[in-house]
């Protein structure tokens, strides 16, 4: 399976344009898109136009996205939230939680209440590829290069049941990828002159990545 993984569209119309170059140059099974496709505004534009990239696409929610774009993601034929449920597409299993940090940065939208984190702790398994939006702390997560960023609920989901795979965004700072664990970390942010990661996925072996 190949994944085409991005974050942080932040409802850029250019970063729309630069995915759906990419989906027809690669040819990916699958979207994945690991939080704040919007800036608190231009929901229906964003999602439909994910939608129409003609692919299944798979989402959680960002600190500056609103509970509307669930709804969306939820309406549109190809498109799906993964917040708290498993989607299973050509055997991979993925599963996600919707959220962002609350600190250094003022959000919206906190998902670390320990309910939620038990939930998620059901859901993740060994063979799971997991998506959120903060990278856990500690890993690819640096701001500033001065202090880390992540989140420590993420950070303990991963340590607990070490996912094959985690798919994350949110520090702009950090995109690439990194081990914690088992886990293979890839924060896919669409930073400045960035378009996200591109994984060929296998059932056993080690994922390619090529950041783009």
């Amino acid at each position: 399976m190949l994944i085409y993984a991005v974050s942080d569209i932040h409802g850029n119309p250019e970063k729309l344009s630069k995915i759906r170059r990419n989906v027809v140059e690669h040819n990916p099974d699958v979207l994945v898109v690991a939080g704040d496709l919007t800036n608190y505004h231009g929901h229906r534009r964003v999602v439909s136009g994910l939608n129409d990239m003609g692919l299944p696409v798979l989402a959680v929610r960002g600190n500056s996205d609103l509970p509307v774009v669930d709804r969306l993601l939820r309406a549109f034929p190809r498109t799906g939230s993964l917040h708290l449920k498993e989607t299973v597409l050509k055997g991979v299993r993925f599963t996600g939680v919707s959220g962002a940090i609350p600190v250094p940065f003022r959000t919206r939208l906190r998902w670390i209440e320990r309910p939620v984190l038990e939930q998620m702790l059901g859901l993740v398994q060994g063979h799971s590829i997991l998506v959120a939006h903060p990278p856990p702390w500690g890993t690819l997560d640096e701001v500033m290069g001065k202090f880390h960023a992540g989140c420590r609920g993420i950070e303990e989901i991963v340590r607990k049941r070490q996912p094959r795979m985690l798919i994350c965004g949110h520090i702009h700072e950090r995109p690439g990828t990194a081990r914690l664990g088992k886990t293979l970390v890839v924060n896919c942010n669409m930073g400045r002159r960035r378009a996200g990661a591109m994984i060929d996925w296998s059932a056993s072996g080690e994922p390619g990545v090529e950041m783009l």
